[in-house]
Protein backbone atom coordinates (compact mmCIF):
# COMPACT_ATOMS: atom_id res chain seq x y z
CA UNK A 1 0.00 0.00 0.00
CA UNK A 2 1.23 3.34 -0.92
CA UNK A 3 1.80 6.50 1.26
CA UNK A 4 -0.59 8.02 -0.60
CA UNK A 5 -3.51 5.20 -0.38
CA UNK A 6 -2.90 5.55 3.80
CA UNK A 7 -3.49 9.16 3.43
CA UNK A 8 -6.75 8.25 1.83
CA UNK A 9 -7.81 5.96 4.93
CA UNK A 10 -7.04 8.75 7.34
CA UNK A 11 -9.41 10.76 6.05
CA UNK A 12 -7.61 13.41 3.91
CA UNK A 13 -9.56 14.36 0.48
CA UNK A 14 -9.08 13.13 -2.39
CA UNK A 15 -8.04 16.65 -4.11
CA UNK A 16 -5.14 16.79 -1.43
CA UNK A 17 -3.63 13.63 -1.86
CA UNK A 18 -3.98 14.25 -5.89
CA UNK A 19 -1.85 17.37 -5.16
CA UNK A 20 0.52 15.24 -2.53
CA UNK A 21 1.61 12.51 -5.40
CA UNK A 22 3.63 15.22 -7.24
CA UNK A 23 5.45 15.02 -4.19
CA UNK A 24 5.04 12.21 -2.04
CA UNK A 25 6.31 9.19 -3.31
CA UNK A 26 5.59 5.43 -3.05
CA UNK A 27 7.32 3.43 -0.65
CA UNK A 28 9.17 1.46 -3.33
CA UNK A 29 10.04 4.60 -5.14
CA UNK A 30 11.44 6.27 -2.43
CA UNK A 31 14.40 3.97 -1.71
CA UNK A 32 16.48 5.37 -4.37
CA UNK A 33 18.15 8.20 -1.82
CA UNK A 34 18.89 7.17 2.16
CA UNK A 35 20.60 8.94 4.97
CA UNK A 36 24.23 7.74 5.49
CA UNK A 37 24.47 9.44 8.61
CA UNK A 38 22.33 10.04 11.66
CA UNK A 39 19.38 12.48 10.80
CA UNK A 40 19.22 15.70 12.62
CA UNK A 41 15.87 17.64 13.70
CA UNK A 42 16.31 21.05 15.32
CA UNK A 43 13.79 22.48 17.28
CA UNK A 44 12.66 26.13 17.24
CA UNK A 45 12.18 26.99 20.46
CA UNK A 46 13.28 25.24 23.96
CA UNK A 47 12.30 22.07 25.87
CA UNK A 48 8.93 21.39 26.78
CA UNK A 49 7.26 23.36 24.55
CA UNK A 50 4.91 22.16 21.32
CA UNK A 51 7.57 22.27 18.55
CA UNK A 52 9.75 20.24 20.97
CA UNK A 53 6.81 17.82 21.78
CA UNK A 54 6.65 17.39 18.13
CA UNK A 55 10.25 16.39 17.25
CA UNK A 56 10.85 13.78 20.08
CA UNK A 57 7.18 12.36 19.15
CA UNK A 58 8.47 11.66 15.34
CA UNK A 59 12.05 10.93 16.44
CA UNK A 60 9.81 8.16 18.46
CA UNK A 61 7.87 6.66 16.18
CA UNK A 62 10.45 6.32 13.35
CA UNK A 63 12.22 4.25 15.52
CA UNK A 64 9.18 2.19 17.19
CA UNK A 65 8.72 1.80 13.12
CA UNK A 66 12.07 1.59 11.70
CA UNK A 67 10.72 3.77 9.05
CA UNK A 68 14.77 5.07 8.59
CA UNK A 69 18.11 2.69 9.05
CA UNK A 70 19.46 6.18 10.36
CA UNK A 71 18.92 7.49 13.80
CA UNK A 72 17.42 10.98 14.74
CA UNK A 73 19.20 13.50 17.09
CA UNK A 74 16.90 16.56 18.59
CA UNK A 75 18.64 19.71 19.22
CA UNK A 76 16.64 22.99 20.53
CA UNK A 77 18.21 26.35 19.50
CA UNK A 78 15.89 28.66 20.95
CA UNK A 79 17.75 31.85 20.90
CA UNK A 80 16.80 35.15 18.98
CA UNK A 81 12.91 33.67 18.84
CA UNK A 82 14.36 31.40 16.67
CA UNK A 83 16.66 33.18 14.42
CA UNK A 84 19.38 30.63 15.83
CA UNK A 85 17.64 27.92 14.59
CA UNK A 86 16.86 29.84 11.35
CA UNK A 87 20.48 30.82 10.57
CA UNK A 88 21.57 27.20 11.61
CA UNK A 89 19.06 25.90 8.98
CA UNK A 90 20.05 28.45 6.43
CA UNK A 91 23.73 27.50 6.97
CA UNK A 92 23.47 23.88 5.94
CA UNK A 93 22.51 25.16 2.34
CA UNK A 94 22.58 21.99 0.33
CA UNK A 95 22.85 19.63 3.85
CA UNK A 96 20.72 16.21 3.03
CA UNK A 97 20.81 15.19 6.84
CA UNK A 98 19.59 18.17 8.65
CA UNK A 99 15.47 19.17 9.22
CA UNK A 100 13.90 21.78 11.35
CA UNK A 101 10.42 21.82 13.08
CA UNK A 102 9.10 24.78 13.34
CA UNK A 103 5.87 27.01 13.74
CA UNK A 104 4.62 30.69 13.02
CA UNK A 105 7.77 31.87 14.42
CA UNK A 106 9.26 30.42 11.00
CA UNK A 107 7.14 33.51 9.39
CA UNK A 108 7.32 36.34 11.99
CA UNK A 109 11.06 36.08 13.37
CA UNK A 110 12.49 36.65 9.69
CA UNK A 111 9.68 39.89 9.39
CA UNK A 112 10.85 41.15 12.40
CA UNK A 113 14.55 40.87 11.95
CA UNK A 114 15.30 41.49 7.75
CA UNK A 115 19.21 41.81 9.36
CA UNK A 116 19.71 38.07 9.63
CA UNK A 117 18.98 37.12 5.98
CA UNK A 118 16.41 34.71 5.84
CA UNK A 119 14.14 34.31 2.97
CA UNK A 120 11.98 30.83 3.54
CA UNK A 121 11.10 30.51 0.26
CA UNK A 122 14.67 29.29 -0.23
CA UNK A 123 13.57 26.39 2.48
CA UNK A 124 12.71 22.94 1.50
CA UNK A 125 9.09 22.05 2.09
CA UNK A 126 8.82 18.79 3.57
CA UNK A 127 5.55 18.30 5.70
CA UNK A 128 3.16 19.98 7.74
CA UNK A 129 2.43 17.75 9.94
CA UNK A 130 -0.98 19.53 11.72
CA UNK A 131 -2.52 22.96 12.43
CA UNK A 132 -2.57 24.10 16.34
CA UNK A 133 -4.54 26.73 17.65
CA UNK A 134 -4.49 29.04 20.46
CA UNK A 135 -6.19 29.79 23.92
CA UNK A 136 -6.36 32.28 26.49
CA UNK A 137 -5.46 30.78 30.18
CA UNK A 138 -5.49 32.02 33.75
CA UNK A 139 -4.99 30.69 36.42
CA UNK A 140 -7.87 29.08 38.49
CA UNK A 141 -7.01 30.51 41.69
CA UNK A 142 -7.85 33.97 39.96
CA UNK A 143 -11.55 33.28 39.79
CA UNK A 144 -11.91 34.19 36.60
CA UNK A 145 -14.23 32.76 33.73
CA UNK A 146 -15.38 35.00 31.24
CA UNK A 147 -13.26 37.21 28.56
CA UNK A 148 -15.03 40.39 30.63
CA UNK A 149 -13.67 39.12 33.76
CA UNK A 150 -10.25 38.58 32.12
CA UNK A 151 -10.43 42.56 30.89
CA UNK A 152 -11.70 44.19 34.01
CA UNK A 153 -8.74 42.31 36.01
CA UNK A 154 -6.44 43.32 33.61
CA UNK A 155 -7.19 46.58 33.58
CA UNK A 156 -7.20 46.84 37.34
CA UNK A 157 -3.71 45.65 37.67
CA UNK A 158 -2.51 47.87 34.89
CA UNK A 159 1.32 47.01 34.20
CA UNK A 160 1.50 44.74 36.74
CA UNK A 161 -0.49 42.22 34.55
CA UNK A 162 1.77 39.75 33.11
CA UNK A 163 1.00 37.98 29.85
CA UNK A 164 3.90 35.35 29.37
CA UNK A 165 4.68 34.33 25.92
CA UNK A 166 7.31 32.71 24.04
CA UNK A 167 9.73 35.10 22.41
CA UNK A 168 9.77 38.63 21.24
CA UNK A 169 7.66 39.58 18.56
CA UNK A 170 6.27 35.97 18.09
CA UNK A 171 2.72 34.92 17.34
CA UNK A 172 2.21 34.66 21.18
CA UNK A 173 3.28 38.35 21.29
CA UNK A 174 1.10 39.18 18.02
CA UNK A 175 -1.78 37.78 19.94
CA UNK A 176 -1.25 40.25 23.33
CA UNK A 177 -1.04 43.26 21.22
CA UNK A 178 -4.31 41.84 19.69
CA UNK A 179 -5.95 41.78 23.12
CA UNK A 180 -4.63 45.02 23.84
CA UNK A 181 -5.26 46.60 20.97
CA UNK A 182 -9.29 44.91 21.42
CA UNK A 183 -10.08 45.60 24.77
CA UNK A 184 -8.17 48.72 25.61
CA UNK A 185 -5.13 46.57 27.61
CA UNK A 186 -2.57 48.91 26.41
CA UNK A 187 -0.96 48.63 30.13
CA UNK A 188 -0.71 44.60 30.42
CA UNK A 189 3.17 43.74 30.26
CA UNK A 190 4.25 40.95 27.94
CA UNK A 191 6.96 38.92 29.49
CA UNK A 192 8.82 36.66 26.93
CA UNK A 193 9.94 32.64 27.82
CA UNK A 194 12.24 30.37 25.51
CA UNK A 195 9.75 27.98 25.22
CA UNK A 196 5.93 27.13 24.99
CA UNK A 197 6.55 24.49 27.98
CA UNK A 198 8.38 27.73 30.22
CA UNK A 199 5.51 29.88 29.27
CA UNK A 200 3.02 27.16 30.83
CA UNK A 201 4.83 26.68 33.80
CA UNK A 202 4.98 30.28 34.36
CA UNK A 203 1.46 30.38 34.92
CA UNK A 204 1.14 27.25 36.96
CA UNK A 205 3.34 28.88 39.45
CA UNK A 206 1.83 32.20 39.40
CA UNK A 207 4.80 33.55 38.48
CA UNK A 208 2.60 35.06 35.08
CA UNK A 209 -1.42 36.64 35.13
CA UNK A 210 -2.00 34.78 31.69
CA UNK A 211 -0.98 33.38 28.76
CA UNK A 212 -1.82 32.46 25.37
CA UNK A 213 -0.19 28.67 25.13
CA UNK A 214 -1.65 26.26 22.59
CA UNK A 215 -3.71 23.67 24.08
CA UNK A 216 -1.19 20.47 24.30
CA UNK A 217 1.48 23.41 25.85
CA UNK A 218 -1.32 24.04 29.11
CA UNK A 219 -2.91 20.78 28.79
CA UNK A 220 -1.27 18.85 31.87
CA UNK A 221 -1.92 22.20 34.55
CA UNK A 222 -5.16 22.04 32.83
CA UNK A 223 -5.67 18.55 33.76
CA UNK A 224 -4.11 19.13 36.69
CA UNK A 225 -6.92 22.35 38.05
CA UNK A 226 -4.52 24.42 38.07
CA UNK A 227 -5.40 26.48 34.93
CA UNK A 228 -8.14 27.73 33.02
CA UNK A 229 -9.25 28.44 29.38
CA UNK A 230 -11.15 31.84 28.60
CA UNK A 231 -11.61 31.81 25.13
CA UNK A 232 -10.45 30.22 22.00
CA UNK A 233 -8.87 31.82 18.82
CA UNK A 234 -11.04 29.74 16.83
CA UNK A 235 -14.29 29.60 14.98
CA UNK A 236 -15.55 26.39 16.40
CA UNK A 237 -15.35 25.37 20.16
CA UNK A 238 -12.46 23.16 20.55
CA UNK A 239 -13.59 19.15 21.58
CA UNK A 240 -10.80 19.79 24.35
CA UNK A 241 -12.16 22.45 26.20
CA UNK A 242 -16.07 22.11 25.02
CA UNK A 243 -17.10 24.90 27.66
CA UNK A 244 -14.60 27.52 26.45
CA UNK A 245 -16.36 30.06 24.20
CA UNK A 246 -14.79 30.49 20.89
CA UNK A 247 -13.58 34.64 20.79
CA UNK A 248 -16.15 35.12 17.80
CA UNK A 249 -18.85 34.16 20.51
CA UNK A 250 -18.03 36.99 22.50
CA UNK A 251 -18.19 39.53 19.82
CA UNK A 252 -14.79 39.55 18.28
CA UNK A 253 -14.55 37.79 15.01
CA UNK A 254 -11.04 36.40 15.21
CA UNK A 255 -8.88 33.13 14.28
CA UNK A 256 -5.21 32.52 14.77
CA UNK A 257 -3.64 29.05 13.87
CA UNK A 258 -0.30 27.64 13.80
CA UNK A 259 1.59 25.38 11.51
CA UNK A 260 3.23 22.29 13.14
CA UNK A 261 5.47 21.78 10.53
CA UNK A 262 8.59 19.89 9.36
CA UNK A 263 11.00 22.00 7.08
CA UNK A 264 14.63 21.09 5.51
CA UNK A 265 17.58 23.23 4.43
CA UNK A 266 17.69 25.37 1.38
CA UNK A 267 18.96 24.04 -1.59
CA UNK A 268 18.43 20.13 -0.28
CA UNK A 269 19.16 17.21 -2.94
CA UNK A 270 15.52 17.12 -4.84
CA UNK A 271 16.04 12.72 -4.54
CA UNK A 272 17.26 13.82 -0.16
CA UNK A 273 13.66 15.82 -0.04
CA UNK A 274 11.33 13.04 -1.68
CA UNK A 275 12.94 10.59 0.51
CA UNK A 276 11.98 12.82 3.83
CA UNK A 277 8.55 14.22 2.22
CA UNK A 278 8.02 10.29 1.95
CA UNK A 279 9.13 9.60 5.70
CA UNK A 280 6.50 12.71 7.10
CA UNK A 281 4.10 11.23 5.11
CA UNK A 282 4.53 7.84 6.77
CA UNK A 283 5.01 9.35 10.12
CA UNK A 284 1.56 10.96 9.88
CA UNK A 285 -0.12 8.17 9.23
CA UNK A 286 1.15 5.89 12.67
CA UNK A 287 -1.24 5.72 15.10
CA UNK A 288 1.20 7.49 17.86
CA UNK A 289 0.80 10.60 15.27
CA UNK A 290 -2.76 10.61 14.93
CA UNK A 291 -3.10 9.97 18.78
CA UNK A 292 -0.81 13.00 19.49
CA UNK A 293 -2.97 15.49 17.26
CA UNK A 294 -5.83 14.63 18.76
CA UNK A 295 -4.39 14.32 22.73
CA UNK A 296 -2.83 17.84 21.86
CA UNK A 297 -6.37 19.36 20.37
CA UNK A 298 -4.25 19.26 16.73
CA UNK A 299 -6.05 19.93 13.69
CA UNK A 300 -5.02 17.02 10.96
CA UNK A 301 -3.76 18.27 7.77
CA UNK A 302 -0.78 16.64 5.70
CA UNK A 303 1.02 19.00 3.20
CA UNK A 304 3.75 19.33 1.77
CA UNK A 305 6.18 19.88 -1.59
CA UNK A 306 4.77 22.73 -3.91
CA UNK A 307 1.12 22.75 -1.72
CA UNK A 308 3.05 23.21 1.77
CA UNK A 309 5.43 26.41 -0.22
CA UNK A 310 2.65 28.16 -1.38
CA UNK A 311 0.67 28.09 2.06
CA UNK A 312 4.12 29.38 3.77
CA UNK A 313 3.87 32.11 1.10
CA UNK A 314 0.77 33.09 2.03
CA UNK A 315 1.03 32.74 6.00
CA UNK A 316 3.98 35.21 5.07
CA UNK A 317 1.74 38.17 3.80
CA UNK A 318 -0.75 37.51 6.05
CA UNK A 319 1.59 37.80 9.27
CA UNK A 320 3.46 40.83 7.30
CA UNK A 321 -0.21 42.41 7.22
CA UNK A 322 -0.81 41.38 10.85
CA UNK A 323 2.77 42.79 12.27
CA UNK A 324 2.06 46.04 10.28
CA UNK A 325 -1.43 46.42 11.72
CA UNK A 326 -0.26 45.71 15.39
CA UNK A 327 2.65 48.61 14.95
CA UNK A 328 5.76 45.69 15.57
CA UNK A 329 7.00 46.46 12.10
CA UNK A 330 6.26 49.15 9.47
Amino acid sequence: MTILRKLGNIGLSTALIAGLATTVTSDATAQGWKPIKPIQIVVISAKGGGADDMARLIQGAVAKHKLTSKPITVINKSGGTGAEALIYLKEKTGDSHTLLVAQNKFYTTPLNNPGIGVDISTFTPIGRMAVDTFVLWVHKDTGIKTIDDFVKAAKAAGPKWIMAGSGKQSEDELLTEFLKASYGLNEMKYVPYPGGGDVAASLAGKNSNSTVNNPGEQLGFYLAGKTVPIITFTKARQPLFPDAPTIGETGNEFEYKMQRSVIGAPGMPKEAAQYYQNLMAQVYTTPEWQAFMKKKGMTAGFLTGDLLMDFWLVERKTHKRMLKQMGMIK
